[in-house]
């Protein structure tokens, strides 16, 4: 049990060391996922679209 007493004073200790982010960053952060996310999710439309295309012209002409 003093182990886990032990352990768990050090944890408390590291999280106080810890250097957490600001509220700007976060948002900077998000912003920049949710604009990777949509253009990467345009860029695989484009591509679906494009395979979509090309098998039903070669297979279904």
């Amino acid at each position: 049990m003093e182990k886990i007493s032990t352990f768990l004073k050090e944890v408390r200790q590291e999280l106080g060391i810890i250097s957490w982010p600001k509220k700007p960053d976060i948002s900077e952060g998000t912003m920049v996922v949710l604009v990777m996310t949509a253009i990467t999710s345009i860029f695989l439309m484009v591509v679906d679209f494009a395979f979509q295309t090309i098998i039903t012209e070669t297979l279904f002409k």
